[in-house]
């Protein structure tokens, strides 16, 4: 099981290599949205921005969720870390309920460019 300090990790890992993206997946990552990723078996909640096509982590908290954050995850630790790593494709965790995304629609068409 990923520890949380391996999840923040990931995330920053993902943060990182969505900085350095360009084209479409550059101009999608260029959203200022509210960002919750909720960790179903640490039960933690990291909470943030996504700003200047970066993930900005700036919350970690004990359970879910405390406010509605535009786009909002919710996966396990290691699928998170697997997903990160390229170990893991998000179309099929998502479809088989691994992994959940919610979002507006008008975000959930730009995420498709990042995912």
């Amino acid at each position: 099981m990923a520890t949380i300090e391996e999840c923040r990790a990931a995330l920053d890992k993902l943060s990182d290599s969505m900085g350095s993206a360009e084209g479409d997946v550059r101009a999608a990552a260029s959203m200022e949205r509210s960002v919750s990723c909720h960790v179903t078996d640490l039960d933690v909640t990291f909470a943030g921005r996504l700003t200047g096509g970066r993930i900005d982590v700036r919350d970690t908290f004990p359970g879910p969720p405390r406010e509605k954050a535009q786009i909002r995850l919710a996966m396990t630790g290691d699928d998170l870390v697997a997903l990160v790593d390229g170990e893991l494709y998000f179309a099929r965790a998502w479809a088989s309920g691994r992994v959940r995304l919610e979002a507006g629609l008008r975000d959930l068409f730009q995420l498709r460019k990042l995912l």
